[in-house]
This record gives structure tokens, C-alpha cells and sequence, in this order.
């Protein structure tokens, strides 16, 4: 295999492009803070690189009018760019429309550093009737996402377990607090996995399909971490420079610990 030269690639990529998606309050902007180590908000752009105002942002958003197209940048970590899909969520066929154009374009844009290179699809768990709504449907079932790997995160995962505890609340009388956060752990795989969601995402049927998925929990707390989703959308990635791009010095990885880098380069040597 050729060397591939670690600055030359960085100025080709540029920066690793990610579109979050999912419903309001799925909890997408904390995610983002901590994956670029932050408790700031970020920096909006247009297309055309021009700083907006986020309070001229918020205001489109609650008039419908979202642009898919801005950029998010943290300076804390400017290596990421995000684009939020947010609109279509809300029943809009137009932003419906605009965001399957978004993906399309983005996902075969001939300049690398301008495609979307990760979808980061956010679906919470908080309430477990309720985790696979006709958004999720429409997205799966209709967008072509090409070569762009879809990694689904189901949020705020800890809500499962209030769930858990009162189906088992009367079976738990007596045992040891090991036992007891055992079933209820129990129990809580056994309520994910009867909503369902994950067999519905990765419906034969589907266009788009999750390349994996992962579970946060308790992203309000501050020693919690996104590594796993770091890792996941990593290994996700079919193009081995775009892997390559994440476990250069100074690039995305700076924002990710010691082990995550271990396991990204473990996984490069085997491609």
C-alpha cells in the first residue's frame, strides 16, 4: 500500500464534515459539546463562510426556516464541522426534501473536504412506547446515503432503567443491591430490545441502514465521555484515508483519549 503523507491529507479532507440528525430534544447539542470537549455554543456559518448570529438562527428555526446548510464550529475543536438536519423532524416535506438533496449532494461532492463524511442519527430512549416515530421511518425507509455511514445513538439511555425498576420493583424485595442493579440491567436489555427500534433501522427494505450504533447515558454529567461514538463512527468509515484523517496528530483525534486512539490505529492495521 502506498505512504500516504500526513499533511497532504489533511489538506485535502480539511475537516471531518458530520450531519447530526433527529428529533428536538434528543439531546444532539450536548453531544456535540462533548465530543469537541466544550460547554460553549458553537459558531454558526453559511455556505459561503460568513459568521451568522445565532440568535438570527434561533429565530428562522422557530419560523421553519432552517438552513441544513450552515456549518457548526466549535473553537474548541474547529477540525469538526456539523450540519443539523433539524426541520423535516417536525412533519416539513420541504425540509424533508432539502436534507435528501443535502445527503445526496454532500455524500458525492467531488472535493473531499466537502462531502459529509458520518450521519449521526440521535433517537432517545426516554420514553420507550415512543422510540421509533414516523421521522425515523421517512429517513430510513427513503434517503440514499451513498458511501456516508449512518451511526445511530440512542440518547439518554439511563431513562430505561426507571422503566425496568417498576415492571421488577416487587422481585427486587430482599436481594442484595449487586443483584438488584444486575436485573434491573437486566431488564433494561431486555426493554430495548422489545421496542424493537434496532431490527426496524436495519430493515432490508430500508435505503439507508445503521453501519452500527451506540448508547449514551447520563450526558448531562461531567465526567461523561462521547469515546464510543468516536470509535464507532471510526470503524464505520469505509475510506481508509478519512480513518486516517482521525488518527493524525494535531487532526480529530486530539479531541479523544489514549485508548480510543489505540483501537482506531488497531483497526487501520487491519484494513
Amino acid at each position: 500500500m502506498a505512504t500516504i503523507d500526513a499533511e497532504d491529507l489533511k489538506q485535502r479532507i480539511g475537516r471531518f464534515r458530520v450531519l447530526i440528525m433527529g428529533r428536538a430534544n434528543a439531546g444532539k447539542t450536548t453531544i456535540l459539546q462533548k465530543v469537541c470537549n466544550t460547554t460553549d455554543q458553537p459558531e454558526i456559518y453559511d455556505a459561503k463562510g460568513n459568521k451568522i448570529d445565532a440568535d438570527i438562527v434561533k429565530s428562522s428555526i422557530k419560523r421553519g426556516d432552517h438552513n441544513i446548510t450552515n456549518e457548526m464550529i466549535f473553537k474548541s475543536n474547529p477540525i469538526f464541522v456539523f450540519h443539523d438536519s433539524c426541520g423535516f423532524e417536525a412533519g416539513s416535506e420541504d425540509e424533508f426534501e432539502n436534507m435528501k438533496k443535502f445527503i445526496s449532494e454532500r455524500a458525492h461532492a467531488t472535493e473531499l473536504q466537502e462531502r459529509i463524511h458520518a450521519i449521526w442519527y440521535c433517537i432517545p430512549m426516554d420514553d420507550p412506547c415512543r422510540t421509533f416515530q414516523r421521522s425515523e421511518e421517512k429517513f430510513f425507509l427513503e434517503c440514499d446515503t451513498g458511501r456516508v455511514p449512518v451511526v445511530t445513538i440512542f440518547t439518554k439511555f439511563e431513562a430505561l432503567r426507571p422503566f425496568a425498576y417498576g415492571e421488577i420493583k416487587n422481585e427486587l424485595k430482599g436481594v442484595s443491591s449487586e443483584e438488584r442493579s444486575k436485573r434491573i440491567s437486566e431488564r433494561v436489555e431486555e426493554l430495548f430490545t422489545k421496542t424493537g427500534v434496532y431490527d426496524r433501522l436495519c430493515n432490508p427494505e430500508n435505503r439507508a441502514r445503521p453501519k452500527s450504533y451506540v448508547r449514551l447515558q447520563n450526558m448531562n454529567k461531567h465526567n461523561t465521555n462521547c469515546d464510543a461514538l468516536l470509535e464507532s463512527t471510526t470503524l464505520a468509515l469505509d475510506d481508509e484515508e478519512l480513518r486516517l484523517c482521525l488518527n493524525t496528530p494535531g487532526s480529530c483525534a486530539s479531541a479523544i483519549r489514549a485508548t480510543s486512539i489505540r483501537l482506531w490505529s488497531l483497526s487501520i492495521r487491519h484494513c
